[in-house]
């Protein structure tokens, strides 16, 4: 047999899973391993597709359909993890396998919406509008993620799945506006591995190639989000956000003194607030001393970072 052969029984295993047939797609893999028994790309989708087939089995043991729809979506984010354990990587056979599963939520979970009281639900909201964005559709991602937000206005996850969905929607403005709120939120809420946006995946990679690892990359994207000029879209705050900035300020300096092993991640979530009561002072025209005492205060934290930032 020929190589175009294989790769024609690939293509069409993969094009299985988008129609949610993965058993049939686990008998088109199996058919080309036997054309070539050492073939990575057929080794690496089998290996995924039980992977998964083993876990949609558990969902005989759940009988409550929002509970299905959610344990799917909780087992792609285990699904990384299976992810890292290998060595070659194949983009077809991931984006086969994400249509697949988001699909397959998304069924339990907008039987579960309907169109009654759940409609109202910003937890089922977001589940179903990470869903879409999963599939390709960027525009119900987009409707259902909004209404999420208007009743979860300071939740940092949903908000940033906001975020990414208007990047993919080449709505760069509302995009930055809003990964800028989300990070500012509470990093550690966002789903990183989930977000798409090539803006915030690049810096997610230079902030990783810079040698910062775990829990401590999300909180330094905010930072070098701003000094690459990409969390550009800035806003003046309200007078409650102001005084809540200045007291979460004062939090973190406290926590800094009193907990230095926290350092990691206390020191960049302060600088990110600096960052923000200077961008405030801005809007409103604030005094330069005023700005000056805060970037004194950045140098003191970090003298890397305010070089940086004044240049």
């Amino acid at each position: 047999m020929s190589a175009e052969t294989l790769s024609s029984l690939i293509q069409k295993a993969y094009s299985s899973l988008k129609t949610l047939d993965a058993t049939g797609a686990r008998q088109i893999l199996e058919s080309a391993l036997k054309l070539e028994s050492n073939n990575n790309e057929v080794l690496y989708a089998l290996d995924c597709l039980n992977w998964w087939l083993e876990r949609i089995q558990r969902l005989n043991d759940i009988h409550d359909t929002y509970d299905k729809g959610g344990f799917i979506l909780d087992q792609w984010k285990d699904f990384y993890t299976f992810l890292d354990t290998k060595q070659d990587h194949y983009d077809p056979c991931q984006y086969a396998l994400r249509h697949f599963v988001f699909s397959f939520a998304l069924q339990f979970l907008q039987g579960v919406l309907g169109d009654g009281i759940n409609q109202y639900d910003p937890g089922l909201l977001l589940q179903v509008g990470r869903c879409y964005k999963g599939v390709g559709n960027y525009d119900l991602a987009l409707k259902y993620l909004e209404q999420a937000v208007r009743f979860k206005r300071e939740d940092a996850e949903t908000i940033a799945e906001l975020a990414d969905v208007n990047a993919l929607l080449e709505e760069t403005r509302s995009a930055k506006a809003l990964f800028r709120e989300a990070f500012f939120m509470d990093p550690q809420e966002i789903p990183l591995r989930d977000l798409e946006s090539e803006f915030i995946v690049r810096i997610q990679n230079k902030v990783s190639d810079m040698g910062y690892s775990g829990a401590e990359i999300a909180e330094w994207i905010p930072i070098y989000g701003t000094l690459f000029g990409v969390f550009s879209v800035k806003r003046e705050l309200k007078s409650v956000e102001v005084g809540r900035l200045k007291q979460s300020i004062l939090s973190l300096e406290e926590d800094i003194r009193s907990n230095p092993s926290d350092l990691k991640l206390l020191k960049p979530r302060l600088i990110n607030r600096y960052f923000w009561l200077i961008d405030h002072y801005e809007c409103i025209g604030e005094s330069r001393g005023i700005i000056e005492e805060i970037l004194l205060k950045i140098k003191t934290v970090d003298p890397a970072i305010f070089e940086r930032y004044q240049n």
